[in-house]
């Protein structure tokens, strides 16, 4: 049983965490109130949620452009809300958005990151249902961008997983994956008969069936947190590292295989009102045990965001590590306007073709423009332009910060 004072504490440290950028900040309903000849809301305290509120939403158009997509358009939604008291309870999110390209895909995605009263459980999810295409490469740093064939299929994801707090901020999970690439077959431009794609000729090497493809199994995770936000984070340290197991057979699943995943990121303020502030994210992604399908793979834009200035699935191997530093900062004193500058590199290898890893990088770098949608939960309308080498690039348009 906590003390009176211990709990006074705890909720010390929280509001001293998490309290907002400025006592006058501005977002966008704020905007719509002045010109209405309304005066804005008050600034919350974050710690509390402000006005007892307990749930934040914002439901926008959603219009972008990225290199594996084309031009897309349709809806976003950002939700953040509180399943316990806000004073010792962190604020949880969810982003989900609905979308159609150029290319005729059809895009639904749903993330979230849910905390229990007093955090005493961590509910993650990355769920994604697409009707899709993709350029597909040979494997490792150094395929040329001149060989590429497109692969359309239908994907269906559910990455979930169910964490324990066992002590402050230390999180222990299981969790359930499944990952399956369905009605695979050759998109625009590619042969007729699709033989020629990386994707077949991996396929028939390994022994996977061409047309359909599933990993399917548990994991088990441990996440540190001591982040002040879910959504947009501005101080604070996120270290998880998960173990996720597949079994041929089970669930559909084509191969025993298994991977390891590990995920660090830091966030600094390096001014003492947290207006500029830097982001350091690092990534591994490694293949231990076994054969994964192609698409499975890590690979460049997985998780979706990372690797700004290449299409998704440009870089493919059995083993990648990735990081990426970013700068924000506001650019009007109500916090209604931001900006960013990001640096990222990818290494991948080729352990058929004895490729090593930090043998070759693929640099990427960018600017971007940040619209303050919500100042509760600290959502951000993200627009990014994002550079890559051999001439690639995209247009990225999203909520919610990349990392």
């Amino acid at each position: 049983m906590e003390t009176p004072a211990e709990v006074k504490e705890e909720v010390k440290e929280e509001e001293d965490t998490a309290r907002p950028l400025s006592p006058d900040q501005v977002d966008v309903g704020d905007l719509w109130r002045i010109l209405r000849d309304k005066p804005p809301s008050e600034s919350p305290d974050a710690a509390t949620g402000g006005n007892e509120r307990r749930r934040f939403v914002f439901i926008a158009p959603a219009i972008g452009y990225r290199p594996s997509h084309g031009f897309t358009a349709g809806v976003a939604a950002d939700v953040a809300f509180y399943l316990g008291d806000p004073r010792t309870t962190r604020l949880s999110s969810m982003a989900t958005g609905l979308r159609v390209s150029t290319k005729q895909q059809v895009l639904g995605n749903i993330r979230f990151a849910a905390f229990s009263n007093r955090d005493a459980w961590l509910f993650q999810g990355d769920d994604r249902l697409w009707w899709t295409s993709q350029d597909t490469y040979g494997l490792g740093g150094d395929t040329p961008s001149a060989d590429v064939e497109n692969v359309k299929y239908d994907q269906f994801r559910f990455f979930q997983t169910a964490y324990r707090g066992v002590a402050r901020g230390l999180f222990l999970g299981i969790g359930f994956n499944i990952s399956d690439h369905v009605d695979v077959r050759p998109g625009s431009g590619a042969p007729t008969d699709g033989e020629e794609s990386a994707y077949v000729t991996y396929s028939r090497q390994y022994g996977f069936q061409v047309e359909r493809q599933t990993s399917s199994g548990p994991s088990i995770a441990l996440t540190f947190d001591t982040r002040d936000s879910q959504v947009n984070a501005q101080r604070g340290t996120l270290a998880s590292v998960s173990y996720r197991t597949f079994f041929d057979g089970f669930l559909g699943g084509d191969s025993n295989w298994h991977e390891v995943y590990l995920d660090a990121r830091t966030y600094k303020a390096i001014d003492k009102g947290a207006r500029h502030r830097l982001a350091f994210w690092f990534l591994a992604d490694l293949v231990a045990y076994g054969t994964a399908p192609y698409f499975d793979l890590p690979s460049t834009g997985t998780p979706e965001r990372s690797a700004r200035g290449y299409a998704e699935g440009r870089y493919r191997g059995d083993h990648m590590v990735y990081g990426e530093v970013e700068y924000r900062g506001a650019l009007t004193a109500s916090g209604l306007l931001g900006i960013v500058a990001f640096l990222n590199t990818t290494t991948i290898d080729n352990a058929a073709a004895g490729e090593k890893l930090f043998k070759s990088y693929a640099p990427g770098g960018g600017v971007g423009f940040r619209v303050l949608l919500n100042k509760r939960s600290r959502s951000n309308l993200c627009a990014d332009y994002g550079w890559g080498k051999d001439g690639s690039r995209g247009f990225y348009l999203y909520i919610q910060e990349a990392f």
